[in-house]
């Protein structure tokens, strides 16, 4: 497993710089058309959906709940629908991005990437100054959506 940190510090500036930069061809980063929210209770079955078809270990109904209960940040995209959520959590000046889930039908169009750039922003308001996630060594577009908000390689979980 791929244990990815973000640039030292993370201030401010660089995630307002990642909200702003655009493609070459001038548009925005993400191409999603979506609208990012803080989850609500009613949600937990369609991100359970999300989970169960996205992971091979899913998390469970009482995993986001649990989340909920100890006050994380939990975001969701929607588009016609939920399509997307992500986790996250802060304490002091770091934080941990925990779960990331996309529908098969909305993925490659940026909710990934928008949904990683408001947690993001979330976390820089409470006061991250930097953040921490763990993905799978197999997973080289999760590798590649994370490097480009700057995070990188900080070590290896065995077994994971």
């Amino acid at each position: 497993m791929w244990v990815g940190c973000s640039p030292t510090p993370l201030r401010r500036s660089r995630i307002t710089a990642a909200l702003q930069r655009l493609r070459l061809a001038g548009r925005r980063v993400t191409d999603a058309r979506c609208r990012i929210r803080p989850v609500q209770p009613a949600d937990l079955p369609a991100l359970v959906a999300i989970e169960r078809i996205a992971f091979t270990d899913p998390w469970s109904r009482g995993d986001f709940d649990d989340c909920l209960k100890a006050g994380m940040h939990v975001l969701v995209a929607e588009d016609g629908g939920i399509v997307g959520y992500v986790v996250g959590r802060a304490l002091l000046d770091q934080g941990e991005i925990l779960n990331l889930g996309v529908t098969l039908p909305a993925r490659r169009r940026g909710i990934g990437a928008a949904l990683v750039r408001r947690l993001l922003a979330v976390f820089s308001t409470a006061g991250v100054r930097e953040a921490f996630l763990e993905v799978r060594e197999s997973n080289f577009a999760a590798q590649r959506l994370y490097q480009s908000f700057g995070f990188h390689d900080v070590g290896r979980r065995n077994r994971y």
